[in-house]
């Protein structure tokens, strides 16, 4: 599984982006896939995963009610629709896929695999 992640750039506080990450590999469709973030000076963090049918998601609390993730498997393509953006948001974010349901293991990390990060910013 090969993914590639876009979407990213500078926005201010409050404001909105969506992060897309195209998938390729014929056995994407056996994989769950998700959003993780690493803001300058931190460890990678959990931020959201999506079942390959879209039927169950999973978030961080600290973007619970503010991100939304979601799949269109026509186009091998998951979402972050990324609202009411804060500065602690700044990260580079990377997507992920694993074999794992969505939920709590995904906190853990150590995905199957990872794509090329792609850098938000928000200013204040």
């Amino acid at each position: 599984v090969q993914l590639q992640a876009s979407g990213g750039g500078l926005v201010q506080a409050g404001g909105s982006l969506r992060l897309s990450c195209a998938a390729s590999g014929r056995t994407f469709s056996s994989y769950a896939m998700g959003w993780f973030r690493q803001a300058p000076g931190k460890e990678r963090e959990f931020v959201a995963a999506i079942s390959r049918s879209g039927g169950s998601t999973y978030y961080a609390d600290s973007v619970k009610g503010r991100f939304t993730i979601s799949i269109d498997n026509a186009k091998n393509t998951v979402y972050l629709q990324m609202n009411s953006l804060k500065p602690e948001d700044t990260a580079v974010y990377y997507c992920a896929a694993d074999t794992r349901r969505p939920g709590t293991s995904w906190q853990r990390g150590g995905m199957d695999y990872w794509g090329k990060g792609t850098l938000v910013t928000v200013s204040s």
